[in-house]
C-alpha cells in the first residue's frame, strides 16, 4: 500500500513537471484553485460520507465514470435524464445497473451554492470515481480538471459499450480503437475488484454446455446465484468493497464472473499481465492509475465545445 501510494505521488509529480496542463483550452490539475477552491474538498467529503453509509457505491461511481467517458467522451452525458423526445444513455440496458446519480446531484447542489456555474458535472463524476478508488484502498491519484458538459445523450450510442461476452481479442481491439494498450485494458478491467455482476450478465455461461473455462465448483456457485433470478448479484471477488488484486487471483482460479473477465486469463495476449497483477498489487495500482488518467481525458469537451450545467440531469 505504501509503495502504491508512493508511486501515485511520483506519477503526480511527473504530471506537475509537465506543466499541469492538458489540452489546448487548459485542462489542469489545479483548475479550480482560484475560481472554486472548495470544489475538491466538497467532492471528497460528500463522497466519503456516502461511502461510509454505503460502501457498495464505490463500484457504482467507478462504473459511472467509465460508462460516461466511453460514450461521447467524459462529458457527463450519462447523467442526463430522458425527455419526451429522447431516450438518454442512462436508460440503456447497458446502464441500468449504474447508480449514484443522487450523490452527484448532492455534490452539484453544494458546488452551485458555493460557486455557481463553475464546476462541471463531468468533472464531478471523474473526481467522485477517483475518491471512490482511494477510499476503497486503491491507489491515490489526481486527474486534470476543466471538462465541460456535453449536450447529447442518446440510448443508441451505448451500443459501443464493451459487452460482457467479448473475448480478449475483441477487448484488445475495441480498447485499442480508443487509444488503450492491452495492458491499459487489463488494468482498467481490474476495477471489477469492486462490486458485483447480475445474473443476466453471465447466465449464458451456465447454459448447456457450461462454459468450460470456469472451475466446476465456481460454475455451481454461479448457478446457485442465478436461482434468485436475473437481478441476483454475484461479487467479482471475495472482497467486493475493497480495491485489491484479488480479482486477478480469481481469474487464475478460473473464477472470473463474466466471460469478458475470464478471457483475460485464457488468452495468450493478456495472461501474463493478469499473472503480474495477481502477484504484484503495486504494479496493478500503478498501471491502473495511469490508465484512469488516460481514460479521464477521452474526448473531453473544453471551452465553447460544452457547458457547465446548473442541473446535471438536464442541459441548460
Amino acid at each position: 500500500m505504501v509503495l502504491a501510494n508512493f508511486l501515485g505521488v511520483v506519477l503526480l509529480m511527473e504530471l506537475i513537471a509537465g506543466g499541469y496542463r492538458f489540452g489546448a483550452d487548459g485542462l489542469s490539475m489545479n483548475y479550480y484553485v482560484f475560481n472554486c477552491p472548495l470544489a475538491e474538498p466538497i467532492v471528497r467529503s460528500t463522497v466519503t460520507s456516502a461511502l461510509q453509509s454505503d460502501p457498495t457505491l464505490a463500484a457504482a461511481l467507478v462504473r459511472m465514470h467509465f460508462h460516461d467517458c466511453w460514450i461521447q467522451g467524459c462529458d457527463g452525458s450519462i447523467l442526463l435524464d430522458s425527455t419526451k423526445g429522447n431516450t438518454a444513455e442512462k436508460d440503456s440496458p447497458g446502464n441500468l445497473s449504474v447508480r449514484g446519480f443522487e450523490l452527484i446531484d448532492d455534490v452539484k447542489e453544494q458546488l452551485e451554492n458555493q460557486c455557481p456555474g463553475v464546476v462541471s458535472c463531468a468533472d464531478i463524476v471523474a473526481m467522485a470515481a477517483r475518491e471512490a478508488v482511494s477510499w476503497s484502498g486503491g491507489p491515490v491519484y489526481d486527474i486534470p480538471k476543466g471538462r465541460k458538459d456535453g449536450r447529447r445523450s442518446k440510448i443508441e450510442d451505448t451500443i459501443n459499450l464493451p459487452f460482457p461476452t467479448f473475448n480478449a481479442s475483441e477487448l484488445v481491439r475495441v480498447f485499442g480503437q480508443r487509444g488503450f494498450s492491452a495492458q491499459d485494458m487489463v488494468a482498467l478491467s481490474g476495477a471489477h475488484t469492486l462490486g458485483v455482476a447480475r445474473c443476466s450478465s453471465f447466465k449464458t455461461r451456465l447454459s448447456d454446455p457450461v462454459d468450460p473455462t470456469m472451475d466446476s465448483d465456481f460454475s455451481k456457485a454461479l448457478a446457485k446465484t442465478c436461482s434468485g433470478g436475473d437481478n441476483a448479484e454475484q461479487p467479482f471477488d471475495v472482497t467486493r468493497n475493497n480495491f485489491d488484486s484479488f480479482y486477478f487471483q480469481a481469474l487464475q482460479r478460473k473464477a472470473g464472473v463474466l466471460f469478458s473477465d475470464q478471457t483475460l486469463y485464457n488468452s495468450p495476449k493478456t495472461k501474463a499481465i493478469v499473472n503480474n497483477y495477481a502477484m504484484n498489487q503495486a504494479m496493478f495500482f500503478f498501471d491502473f492509475q495511469q490508465a484512469m488518467v488516460k481514460m479521464s481525458l477521452l474526448d473531453v469537451k473544453e471551452g465553447s465545445k460544452g457547458e457547465v450545467r446548473a442541473d446535471c440531469r438536464k442541459v441548460n
